[in-house]
């Protein structure tokens, strides 16, 4: 019995030698130590030899098995090693190789626009200030010249805090009183860009969240004619030096007088179509000279001071260049239309 165990267990280890995958691991440990294999069927001879004999063939037989298990442990351990470095050495990398490039994002498109208008207004020296997007209603409104009773309030339609007073801004003109309460009593001229929101239904000419640029020039002895030239000189910058120019009569509760401005409809030169829905203008913004009464909320005498306040939305601006049909593309997170910008 033990001559047929050193048997056994010198042609498990020569078998084992050779053994270089896992299904061919598996294979020997079936032909070995399975249920079927060489092992099992000697241990099975030795109720067939005489009784005293029996507990060394025990012995002997347990001592071959506890070696083909780590034979085969060992084994398996070598072929995992040995596979491992195989996929290590396939899948090498060569660090001399230069890297892939990473990939960039992009400026949106109302940053883009953004940055052009600033870079406007910075030309004719104005600076840029920022103001709170969360606003309180005194600010927002009544120091604008909107008291609570004013139906003015229904255009600025917006979204109010759990905190009495509180609200979302819905439009960037509040940071006039900012600017004013800066800078008074010296003269200066500031762009205040920034988002504004409003309670409106989203379609495609109108957005809950857009951004705005207000534009504010206070000092001595400024006129509508200070306010048109500068109005002028924005709008062919933006869409051509050739551009006419026109203001309409218009209200607005914080400005005194007050005009809505219009660019010759670029499309059609003037002549009518479906962009300028066949008038031959475009509107691109308000404006209109400070009423005496936001001056004087702001910390400047009327009697001494006047300026020129006007918003515009970039979005729109955008649109008009890029004859862009809906407003709700610029925050769809679509790259087929933010791509076309890059």
């Amino acid at each position: 019995m033990l001559a047929q165990l050193q048997e056994l267990l010198d042609q498990g280890r020569a078998s084992a030698a050779a053994l270089t995958t896992a299904a061919q691991l598996d294979e020997w440990y079936s032909t070995y130590l399975g249920k079927k294999g060489a092992l099992t069927t000697v241990l099975r001879g030795i109720g067939s030899l005489p009784a005293e004999d029996r507990p060394q063939a025990g012995k002997d037989a347990n001592t071959v098995k506890v070696a083909l298990e780590e034979l085969y442990r060992a084994r398996s351990e070598a072929i995992e090693r040995e596979a491992l470095q195989a996929e290590l050495a396939s899948g090498a990398l060569d660090v001399f190789l230069p890297g892939r490039p990473a990939s960039l994002g992009m400026m949106h498109l109302s940053s883009q626009t953004l940055r052009e208008i600033t870079a406007v207004f910075s030309r004719m020296g104005f600076g840029v200030l920022r103001s709170p997007e969360v606003e309180d209603d005194n600010t927002n409104f009544q120091l604008l010249n909107i008291p609570p009773h004013h139906p003015a309030r229904d255009m600025w339609s917006t979204f109010y805090t759990d905190q009495p007073g509180l609200l979302l801004r819905p439009h960037t003109s509040p940071g006039q009183i900012y600017a004013m309460k800066k800078f008074a009593p010296e003269p200066f001229r500031v762009i205040l860009p920034g988002k504004c929101y409003r309670y409106e239904q989203v379609t495609s000419r109108s957005e809950m969240m857009f951004h705005q640029v207000e534009a504010i020039a206070v000092g001595e002895n400024i006129t509508m004619g200070d306010l048109k030239g500068v109005l002028t000189y924005f709008a062919r910058a933006m869409f051509g030096s050739e551009r006419k120019v026109r203001l309409r009569p218009s209200y607005f509760p914080f400005t005194e007088p007050s005009a809505e401005v219009d660019i010759e409809c670029y499309l059609c030169e003037g002549k009518g179509c479906p962009m300028c829905k066949h008038s031959g203008w475009l509107e691109i913004l308000g404006s209109g000279m400070i009423h005496p009464q936001v001056l004087r909320n702001g910390g400047y005498d009327p009697e001494r001071y006047s300026g020129f306040a006007l918003g515009m939305g970039p979005e729109r601006i955008a649109i008009l260049r890029h004859n862009i049909t809906d407003i709700r593309y610029f925050f769809g997170n679509d790259l087929r239309f933010l791509e076309q910008f890059a």
